[in-house]
């Protein structure tokens, strides 16, 4: 084979029988090959050690936060699943309500405390939750920490005056021999991402639910269990991120073919005869010239000829131009010598078609792991958008179904100090969610189209 390197990261193979190979590849992170590993063993084995802290490692190097963030962002599908899902939740916001049982239903009495409110708008909850609840859409568990007031230095009654969310990549439990996350003591907090080099580390007790008031600063990790994790939970996603990874990947390989593919039309074949005519000629009109310089002059008028013939095969303003050629006898009497010029088939439309094939499939797959109904994801399923009765459907099913765990797990910790700080009065933090009525089922007045 005659190997020639054709761009930085592309060669093409040239065989003896006339076809050409070409292979095109470029540098990649190590992102995909840690999440096979990831996936294949039980990263909470045994600890690790990061600042003198035995931590109980988040991922197979302790960066699982990170990596999950870099393939995110380098996806066009998950980004905008977990943003939908994330204003689905959030609804029209958190507001304080408390159940009423009413014949045989349950249901929420929204309410405003003014002495709650105050308590919340000074430390801007809403910031909180919405920190917490993304933490919790990508990876089923978020870290926050609890103050206490300072009034109970000087005797005092002793209240949490602010929650501040921790995010996950900074945040990993201490190590306990027990492998049971009930008996972890401590929370580490620090910049994994960096190996904690220069920031250091803080350590939070772990928040007490019995005794809130037990710790001046206190942390917690807030999860939904995980079917066989000790520790920390895996986001619902977690199946589907090789296609996250490999629906990610089309784009990039379009990009590859594109600056890197050999972009061939025609395939011209030049006889060996032909030339051999030219030198013979060209002996004979400068006998006194060498191989060398006959080869130089052989070196021109192939150029001169390919010139010509680019200039006749390329670009749509040579529409109706000929390619003109002389056949010669064979010199063994079988038949002609002759140029010819055959078009290449790329077969690019067969490659494109199979890319988006596989894109098509892993944006089915991903909307399926990430537990969003495609109509409420904006995603098109066999090229078509959802109706809206489609859409209502899949929005009071939600609300039905998926909202409950995830809001209960997000809004727990601020809804335990409120308990905490606010005894007796048996309010709670919920989210607030309109409910939605088919167009042809309101009054006209009523519908979208007249507001």
């Amino acid at each position: 084979m005659d190997i020639k390197r054709i761009s930085e990261h592309s060669y093409a193979a040239a065989t003896g029988d006339g076809r050409v190979f070409t292979l095109s590849s470029a540098k990649g992170g190590n992102v995909e090959s840690l999440f096979w590993a990831t996936q294949a063993r039980n990263w909470e084995y045994m600890p690790q050690y990061v600042a003198g802290q035995r931590i109980v490692p988040f991922g197979s190097d302790n960066m699982l936060p990170s990596h999950l963030r870099d393939v995110m962002d380098s996806n066009n599908l998950s980004p905008g699943i977990i943003e939908r899902q994330m204003g689905l939740l959030f609804g029209q916001g958190a507001y304080l309500s408390r159940l009423v049982f009413a014949a045989g239903k349950i249901s929420h009495e929204w309410t405003d405390d003014k002495e709650i409110q105050s308590w919340l708008d000074s430390w801007d909850y809403v910031s909180y939750i919405k920190g917490c609840l993304t933490d919790y859409l990508h990876l089923k568990g978020f870290f926050d920490a609890k103050y206490l007031t300072r009034g109970h230095r000087i005797g005092g009654a002793k209240k949490i005056a602010y929650l501040e969310h921790i995010p996950a990549k900074n945040a990993r439990l201490e190590w306990t021999d027990t492998r049971s996350i009930k008996d972890v003591k401590h929370i580490v907090v620090g910049d994994f991402e960096h190996y904690c080099l220069t920031t250091g580390v803080r350590v939070y007790p772990v928040y007490d639910r019995r005794d809130p008031g037990k710790f001046v600063a206190s942390a917690s990790y807030n999860h939904t269990y995980s079917f066989s994790r000790d520790f920390y939970s895996v986001p619902q996603y977690w199946g589907a991120l090789r296609w996250i990874i490999r629906g990610s990947e089309i784009p990039t390989i379009f990009k590859y073919v594109t600056d890197n593919g050999i972009n061939l039309a025609y395939h011209v074949h030049a006889p060996n005869e032909y030339w051999d005519n030219k030198r013979e000629a060209i002996a004979r009109m400068h006998p006194d010239w060498d191989d060398g310089k006959i080869e130089a002059e052989i070196s021109n008028i192939c150029q001169d000829q390919l010139r010509q013939l680019t200039e006749t095969l390329s670009g749509r303003e040579n529409a109706g131009k000929f390619f003109y050629t002389v056949d010669l006898p064979a010199a063994n009497g079988t038949g002609t010598v002759k140029w010819t010029v055959e078009a290449i088939d790329q077969k690019i439309k067969d490659f494109v078609d199979s890319q988006l094939k596989i894109s098509e499939a892993s944006a089915s797959a991903i909307t399926s792991g990430m537990g969003l109904h495609p109509s409420l994801s904006n995603v098109m399923v066999n090229g078509k958008l959802a109706s809206g009765s489609e859409m209502l459907y899949a929005f009071k099913l939600y609300l039905l179904s998926d909202t409950e765990i995830a809001s209960s797990a997000v809004l727990e910790p601020i809804n335990q100090a409120i308990a905490f700080n606010f005894p007796g009065k048996n309010l709670k933090l919920a989210f607030y969610h309109k409910q939605l009525e088919a167009e042809d089922a309101l009054t006209s007045s009523a519908r979208v189209k007249n507001q």
